[in-house]
């Protein structure tokens, strides 16, 4: 008797077996119920939708943060920054420099700026200092100028008064910043002790003395508030390791410090700097406390005084008044301001000097007067 096979269909057998089966050409699997079967279905769409997904989940914390995190204000005016364009550097890096400077909004603004006035191949590399507040169409144009259009040098030997060095200004920036305008800008420190709290012993008082003595960079948009915040940044960046404890236990506050190294500024050579510091220092503790310096008359009148006019009771006049004169005569330099944070210990209450052969001038230090008065008539 035949062995009778049972006629499987589709829906008997797990879809894969009746699959395989099916590829085979069984003969179990003739008789077709394909109702169980189901096609494969694509992974495509559900990639795409993931993808999309991702991309929009990215959006929403890209804004979310743009919103929470605003972009950093810009440089304010009076300070100034500065960046350097390499060779090969495109707009997108330079936006990069000068958004990191705070001197655009954005690196996005810049390029889109500079590609909206053709002047993507136009920036010319090299080191560029801006102000505060400069447009950008303006920091652009320079950018297209070159380094060498960004203003000119300006140098302030040490000793300089505030009107010299207003004058030096007007003449580095071709009279673009006139002396009147600096002299305005530096007429009364309680404007800058806000950021410059050094200067809050200085009052309402000029700032004649706090105009470090450097050579310094002016570019066109610097104007004069810019200049002096570039001259009281140095001033802070050059002092920021002076100990001030030695005037201080003088009972001398930082701008009588000041006031008194810009004497020694007038009155000593570079190689006895500390040692004319301890004179005044020395007179100054002493029962008769008059410097007798010449050099602050010379800041009043103007010239070389006479001894009429340092011995005329005027506010200048250390022959006339005791201690300190009203304010600083000139910048002094890091090595005076060195000098009276740290003079020599010495009893000298005297000095004097003539011219010698070298060009140069020849000091004499005394104890009491007697020996200056032998020194001056032995020399």
């Amino acid at each position: 008797m035949p062995l009778h096979r049972k006629q499987l269909t589709y829906s008997e057998r797990p879809n894969h077996a009746a699959r395989a089966a099916h590829a085979r050409g069984d003969e179990l699997f003739r008789t077709y119920d394909t109702s169980a079967i189901r096609p494969k279905r694509s992974k495509a769409p559900a990639i795409v939708a993931a993808v999309l997904a991702l991309v929009v989940v990215a959006l929403a914390v890209f804004l979310i943060l743009r919103f929470v995190n605003p972009p950093a204000d810009l440089l304010p005016e009076g300070q100034t920054a500065v960046i350097t364009i390499e060779q090969g550097e495109g707009a997108y890096n330079v936006g990069q420099s000068l958004e990191e400077a705070k001197l655009v909004a954005s690196v996005d603004k810049f390029v889109d700026r500079v590609r909206e006035l053709d002047a993507e191949s136009a920036l010319i590399p090299g080191t560029y200092q801006f102000a505060g507040g400069t447009s950008l169409d303006d920091i652009i144009a320079t950018l297209k100028a070159g380094p060498a259009a960004t203003g000119d040098t300006l140098t302030v030997p040490e000793g300089l008064t505030r009107e010299a060095t207003a004058a030096a200004v007007a003449q580095a920036t071709n009279g673009r910043v006139s002396a009147e305008d600096f002299l305005a800008a530096s007429a009364d420190a309680s404007a800058w002790a806000g950021q410059f709290p050094f200067l809050e012993s200085a009052g309402t008082n000029s700032l004649e003395g706090f105009l470090f003595p450097k050579t310094y960079s002016v570019t066109v948009g610097d104007d004069a508030n810019a200049i002096v915040a570039m001259m009281l940044t140095q001033f802070q960046t050059e002092t920021a390791e002076l100990s001030f404890a030695y005037p201080e236990s003088q009972g001398l506050s930082l701008y009588e410090t000041v006031t008194l190294a810009s004497i020694v500024e007038k009155e000593a050579a570079p190689e006895n700097r500390a040692t004319v510091a301890s004179v005044f220092y020395n007179r100054l503790a002493s029962d008769r406390p008059y410097l007798e310096s010449d050099a602050t008359t010379a800041y009043e009148v103007g010239h070389d005084p006479t001894a009429d006019e340092v011995h005329a009771d005027t506010p200048y006049s250390t022959y006339s008044n005791p201690g300190l004169p009203p304010t600083p005569i000139c910048s002094p330099s890091l090595e005076c301001l060195k000098a009276v944070c740290e003079p020599d210990q010495t009893n000298y209450l005297f000095f004097y000097f003539k011219p010698n052969a070298s060009g140069g001038m020849d000091y004499f230090f005394s104890e009491t007067y007697d020996e200056h008065q032998r020194a001056i008539a032995g020399n």
